[in-house]
């Protein structure tokens, strides 16, 4: 484990650093984003996190790893006995409104969590214990598939990790779409989309909360650390750290916004210039 940083500078070091490796790991990532929320949160309870994921792991098909392993369905009612099963691990409509359902520490400690972050519990515990398990981001709802594509098993482990058939995918995804699915929302969701989703749900969270502007603020932040982020999370940020009186640095994130999509959008570009304008006069 890394050396315990002395803060949450630091925190982030590792955060953007794990974001930009080869093969980040998804669960140190998702701890991560437990330091933002939880300052009591160390690297003794990042570790203890992880030490229980391998336990469960070791739970999770103890002398027939070898049976499972090319066994799709067995691997996800193992998982399902033990997560949802023996370890009481699900979802509840209720737990949408708790911010401690998108961290993976709590989800670990209250067995509750929303649909992506208990579809991380099941893979770290199953992709620990030797099976083949991908996330799958299918519109409003994240599930886990288990095995190869041409073959995978998809469970719900917000429903306790109940195996789904093609009906169930059918009714969960018209539910939040209107159209029925199609093959591409069937892919692998990869580690950093995982994140970066669940980054999005803390901030819808927090949106209609202004006593909780704090937490869309970091969220933003850490969201700004992955790979690529789209240009406009610069001037949400912009709008928070103006809103909270700290006009400086806010007019610097609408000059970066304007200055990212000045070629393609030169009018929202002036815009939100004459924005960063208005802000540092409010220093006067």
């Amino acid at each position: 484990m890394h050396p315990r940083p002395p803060g949450t500078t630091e925190w982030r070091r590792l955060f953007a650093a794990e974001a930009g490796a080869s093969r980040p790991d998804l669960a140190l990532l998702c701890l991560l984003i437990g330091t933002e929320a939880d300052p009591s949160l160390d690297e003794a309870g990042i570790d203890a996190a992880s030490r229980l994921l391998d336990r469960l792991a070791e739970q999770a098909a103890p002398g027939h790893r070898s049976r499972r392993s090319d066994d799709p369905r067995a691997w996800a009612s193992a998982l399902a006995e033990l997560l949802g099963g023996r370890c009481g691990f699900k979802g509840r409509p209720g737990d949408y409104q708790r911010l401690e359902s998108s961290l993976l520490h709590q989800v670990l400690r209250r067995r509750r969590g929303l649909p992506i972050l208990l579809s991380v519990l099941w893979m770290e515990v199953a992709r620990r214990a030797g099976a083949t398990v991908h996330g799958v981001a299918l519109p409003g709802h994240f599930v886990v598939g288990f095995g190869p594509l041409d073959d995978q098993v998809l469970a719900n482990p917000f429903d306790g990790g109940r195996v789904l058939t093609g009906t169930d995918v059918e009714l969960l995804v018209t539910a939040a779409t209107g159209a029925p699915p199609v093959p591409s929302m069937l892919r692998p969701a990869q580690p950093l989309d995982i994140v970066g989703r669940i980054l999005n749900n803390i901030r819808a969270w927090a949106a209609p909360r202004p006593e909780h502007a704090d937490v869309s603020l970091w969220a933003i932040e850490l969201s700004l650390l992955l790979p690529s982020p789209p240009p406009r999370l610069h001037y949400e940020r912009a709008q928070l750290l103006v809103q909270s009186g700290n006009f400086l640095v806010g007019a610097r994130e609408l000059d970066t916004y304007a200055e990212q999509i000045a070629a393609e959008e030169p009018a929202t570009a002036d815009q939100a210039r004459r924005q960063a304008v208005r802000a540092r006069a409010m220093l006067n």
